[in-house]
């Protein structure tokens, strides 16, 4: 079943999260630990995030340069067919990024999607790698989002990179992208940004969901920006709970996002850790109601590899 379906249901407001696949070394039991407590709510999606190799380059015993990667995440695609099989019911979407990928690599892992019977997915250009501070496409790939979204579109019309290729069949790929409703990083301002993802919706994109926010009004505004500029499809609002007060400054800035004065002094005053636990806990069970409230099609939480407090919110919202 396709996403975009379900989230036609106006008169329900969906419960949805994402997982991080474990750094080498995990198992599949991991993922099982964070996705089980929050399976009594219904899940309508998982989603499962794609990271790339982590690569540093460093001089060897002769004085070559040599490139050497340092991090590993399990295949995105291995990690969506367990959870697809085990527990069947939640739709399952994949992350599909340009960075680290060709064309040709991209078109490997949507056969793979397809034969496995995953037809939604979720779309990104990616990050840098962590040593690098611009994103630089692989060569013959994808250097933006729309550029990877046609690849798909052309895959849903039989066409594939090797136009001789034999035995092709057409895939039926709805595919989802990110939103950012305080601007990407790298977007020199929100109109700006709005106009590109404006471009990834009419090349084919059917939903979107929501980097991160702290504040409600930033969705509304969000979506009004959207709207006015002709972007019709579900935007989904992405939120995640403070844990730690180290969120205080990472969150900021890893993913270029405010926190508001309210909940930064709240952050500040605590004595622990677990405090702050229970002071994100709070926070989000209140803007997941304001969500709700205001008719959102979903509300999708980023667990980030732990769902105790994904939980918690869940059995007062859900």
């Amino acid at each position: 079943m396709k996403l975009v379906d379900k989230l036609k249901d106006t008169k329900k407001t969906y419960f949805s999260f994402e997982i991080l696949p474990p750094m080498k070394g995990g198992s599949m039991e991991d993922i099982y630990r964070v996705i089980d407590p929050l399976m009594d709510f219904d899940p309508m999606n998982i989603n499962v995030t794609y990271h790339q190799q982590e690569v540093v380059y460093k001089q060897n015993k002769q004085g070559i340069i040599e490139r050497k990667t340092i991090r590993k995440r399990p295949g995105t695609v291995a990690i969506s067919a367990a959870i697809k099989y085990r527990y069947q019911k939640p739709i399952v979407v994949p992350h599909l990024i340009c960075g680290g990928f060709t064309k040709d690599e991209t078109e490997d892992a949507l056969i793979d999607l397809n034969f496995l019977g995953m037809t939604n997915i979720l779309v990104l250009r990616g990050d840098p790698p962590a040593n690098n501070k611009y994103f630089r496409a692989e060569e013959n790939g994808h250097e933006h989002t729309t550029g990877l979204i046609r690849q798909i579109m052309h895959m849903n019309q039989g066409r594939y990179c090797d136009e001789d290729l034999y035995n092709i069949r057409k895939t039926n790929f709805s595919v989802g992208v990110a939103g950012y409703p305080e601007k990407h990083n790298e977007a020199p301002n929100m109109k700006s940004d709005i106009k590109y993802l404006k471009q990834k919706i009419d090349a084919g994109a059917e939903y979107i969901v929501t980097q991160m926010f702290f504040d409600n009004q930033k969705y509304y505004d969000f979506v009004k920006l959207c709207r006015n500029e002709g972007i019709k499809v579900p935007i989904i609002p992405g939120i995640k709970p403070v844990r730690t007060k180290r969120d205080l400054e990472l969150l900021p800035q890893v993913f270029n996002i405010d926190l508001p004065e309210e909940l930064a002094s709240e952050i500040v005053k605590a004595k622990n850790n677990k405090e702050v636990n229970e002071i994100g806990i709070e926070w989000t069970i209140k803007q997941s109601k304001e969500l709700i409230k205001f008719g959102v099609p979903a509300v999708h939480y980023y667990t980030i590899g732990k769902s105790n407090n994904i939980k918690n919110i869940a059995k007062s919202v859900f």
